[in-house]
């Protein structure tokens, strides 16, 4: 049986690098007694994938990964098991059954949310955050947005006009700039590129430190080949191509 788990990374957690978040996955189920399912061979290890790996300083609301298993409990029953298991940084969301032919999480990456806030002590001079993030996002409104991105082959210019889904400024306690951008493989923007872009509008530089940031949720793109040729998506949380588990 293939199964989604989705879950948080917060707190101190979100300096640890992606072989040791998986390397801790690993350990986490042998400690909850997972029934995980184990490659053939001299060398065998856990069937386990993740998506879209995140990034060393990010923290995380919606991250998932993707295993095998000979058995399960109910979906409730499995979280439990698991968070009881989990450090502080750590938390499972949901676990999620997904059909025998569906694709590995990983392959399916399509767009990912971000929220992007201010370190404290990091605000803007003489305007508001909110109206910072306003301004931000009033630059994708141009018919492009070009920034100088680094490339095998050196640096290039990049339009990150029609990559960046969806923008703009998020008021209330802690103003936020929020995005929607294109995630995985063929095409994988960074929330730091999108600022870099303002920044570069600006004729200034980013300076280290003064934000943060945080991914909310990752999507599946369940589109025609033709309608996103067209622009158009059909973006669906990975979570919910799966079902719970009664």
């Amino acid at each position: 049986m293939k199964i989604r788990i989705k879950f948080k990374k917060y707190g101190p957690m979100k300096f640890i690098g992606h072989l040791d978040v998986m390397r801790y996955f690993q350990k986490a189920m042998r400690r909850a007694g997972v029934d995980i399912c184990y490659s053939g061979g001299f060398s065998p290890h856990q069937i386990m994938s993740f998506a879209s790996p995140l990034g060393v300083g990010v923290t995380s609301q919606g991250e998932y990964v993707d295993i095998e298993v000979n058995s399960t409990e109910s979906s409730a029953a499995m979280v439990e098991r698991l968070n009881t298991v989990m450090t502080e940084g750590f938390a499972v969301e949901s676990w999620r059954l997904l059909p025998d032919d569906s694709k590995a999480a990983m392959s399916l990456v399509a767009a990912a949310d971000y929220t992007v806030v201010f370190r404290p002590g990091y605000e803007p001079e003489g305007e508001t955050a909110e109206d910072w993030f306003a301004r931000a996002a009033a630059l994708f409104d141009a018919p492009a947005v070009l920034i100088d991105k680094k490339t095998k082959k050196g640096m290039a210019q990049v339009d990150l006009k029609p990559l960046v889904y969806e923008i703009h400024a998020r008021s209330g306690e802690t103003p936020a700039l929020f995005m929607k951008v294109s995630a995985g493989s063929l095409a994988n923007v960074k929330p730091q590129q999108v600022l870099d872009a303002f920044y570069q509008s600006l004729r200034m530089e980013q300076p280290p430190f003064a934000h943060m940031y945080q991914r909310e949720e990752v999507y599946a793109d369940l589109a025609s080949e033709n309608e996103r040729e067209e622009g158009k998506h059909c973006f669906q949380p990975l979570e919910a191509l799966g079902q719970d588990i009664a």
